[in-house]
This record gives C-alpha cells, structure tokens and sequence, in this order.
C-alpha cells in the first residue's frame, strides 16, 4: 500500500512534532509513509533512517511562484509528480481545498483531510489527533521518534572522542528569531555551575545568522573554550549521531530541541518567546520559562529573565 501524508508547515520543529501521526499511520496499515513537505523542514535531513518513512517529496513553492509548484501552472506540476506514484491513500493535515483538488486530480482513492475552509486556531498537537481519532479511530500520544544507526552514533563518539565517564550536552544556542535566543551570559553561567561538579564537554549547535555567531563566539572566547565542540559547520545529518551521545540537552526555541528530544535525549527547552506547547510536547522535554511568568507566549519577550539556576537544578533532576 502506498500512502502519503502532506504536512505544508514550515520549519523543522513543525514537522518533527506531526512524527507521531505519522508513525501512527505506518502501524495502522503495517506500511512506511511517505511525506510532501517544504523544503525548509529538512525532512531529508533527519528522516533518512526512520522506518516508518518512505519517499521525502518536496513542495517546490515559494512567494515569487518561481518554483515548479508555485502559482496555477505549479498545480498540474504537483499533479504530474504524484501521479507518478499511485498512492493508495492521502493524508491531509490541513483544510486547503487546493490540496483537496490536487488529490482528486492525482487520482488518489481515499482522502482524509482536515475540515475544508476550517484554518481558525488549529492547534499544532490537538487538532492533528482529533483528526486521527475522527477519521481512523486512533488514539494518538507518542513522542515523536526519530531513527539513527548504531553505526553512525560509534563513529561520531570515536571522531569526537567523547567519554562516555564525562557528562557530554549539546547546548542548542542558536534559534530563527533573536527574541528566543538567550544571552551568552545565561548559558555561560550554566557552563560555569555544571563544571563544579562534573567533566564535561559541550556541543554548541547553532546556525550562521550574524547574532547566533556571536553567542558562539561568546561562548569559545571565554575560559571554557577547550571544552567545546562547535556544530555550526556540521550538516543536521552529521549533527544527529553527535546529539545522539549527548546525555542531557539544553536549548533555545530551535530547530535542535526538537531533534534532540526526538532522538531520545531527555532535552531542558528554554522557552522565552514562543508558545509553550513547542518545548513540552514531548515527555523527554522539559520547559524553563522567564522568571515572573506562568506561561510562555508570543512577544513574552523573556530571554533575559531564563534563570540560570532553574536550568542548572532541572539538569540535576534529570540527570539524577
């Protein structure tokens, strides 16, 4: 049986929190899926040795309807390219008529799909499994999972020389926005009362943006310099076997939190602008939020007000 899934969200994050509807799918009907995502999800990046997965098809669009499956032209384009593949099934995990019409048109039997013209307040993790329990009886709570060989974790652990003795953290220090990114100083801070206790060597993944270079740079310019590893020059795909022997992760609102906590890594979410139903929908994460808030939301507006020594004791609970 050949089934589809089309999640049109745009980041890694949004596409790493759909997994469990995804494998969901593969164990109702004993079948690996396949995905239609954008390409900055990633998809490929990440998905490469999941079981449950089968082809990663890119949507081809951008605002210029530039690309192959932008503007009108760019939906006989999408047409052309599933067609190609017979699905047996399709799942919509949006209300666009327009993917409701390029279904049709693709020839695909069955379709499920969200309520067409039903875009208001769609819950990133609640409407997903509503959708699931309406159209498949199925109830839906996993965490999100993310498969990696045992070889590739071997051969990052001798590249890197990582001790299995020492406690080895990947510190997620990037972020796509400069209100989620934390100050240097927080994490240095961190740094500064794990040290005390216990050798350790710190990963520190980020991206290239000007303002997350210079957290990085922040952080290898102090005294705790020869104890770090910078990720910025690594693929996603090199990063996944090095996060994976990583004991413990603490991280921005970013792409790393959700692979991180994905691969089984119990993962400290500093969650200072975004909602907070991004860094707790996984049992493996574990939320600090700004000092002086119940909650997180947008424009919170908080990574100044991330206490260090909330993450420090919650790193103590965890690794305990």
């Amino acid at each position: 049986m050949k089934i589809l899934a089309i999640q049109n969200r745009m980041g890694i994050g949004d596409t790493v929190i759909f997994l469990p509807f995804i494998k969901a799918l593969y164990k109702k009907f004993n079948s690996p899926i396949s995905l239609l995502v954008k390409e900055s999800s990633k998809a490929d990046q990440y998905l490469f040795q999941t079981n449950y997965i089968d082809r990663i098809l890119i949507l081809e669009r951008d605002s210029n309807n530039h690309s192959r499956h932008s503007g009108f032209l760019g939906n006989f384009n999408l047409i052309k390219d599933l067609r190609k593949y017979n699905f047996d099934k399709i799942f919509i995990f949006n209300s666009s008529l327009r993917f409701n019409l390029i279904a049709r048109l693709s020839k695909i039997p069955e379709i499920y799909q969200y309520p067409l013209f039903d875009k208001r307040k769609q819950h990133i993790t609640d409407t997903p499994k509503k959708f699931m329990k309406d159209k498949l009886d199925l109830n839906v709570n996993e965490d999100p999972n993310i498969q990696i060989s045992d070889e590739s974790v071997l051969e990052a652990m001798k590249k890197f020389q990582i001790n299995k003795d020492e406690l080895n953290i990947l510190l997620g220090i990037g972020g796509s926005g400069s209100t989620k990114r934390i100050p240097s100083r927080i994490f240095l801070d961190v740094m500064d009362k794990i040290l005390k206790i216990k050798k350790c060597k710190f990963f520190l993944a980020t991206g290239k943006n000007n303002e997350e270079q210079i957290i990085l740079n922040e952080i290898l310019n102090s005294k705790f310099k020869n104890l770090c590893i910078p990720l910025d020059n690594f693929s996603i795909k090199e990063t996944l076997p090095i996060i994976k022997n990583c004991n413990i992760s603490i991280c921005n609102d970013s792409s790393f939190s959700h692979l991180s906590s994905a691969l089984n890594i119990k993962t400290i979410t500093l969650m200072a602008d975004t909602p907070l139903i991004y860094g707790n929908y996984s049992s493996n994460m574990f939320p600090i939020i700004p000092d002086g808030e119940e909650t997180v939301r947008h424009n919170t507006l908080g990574k100044e007000k991330i206490d260090p020594q909330k993450i420090f004791d919650k790193m103590l609970e965890i690794n305990n």
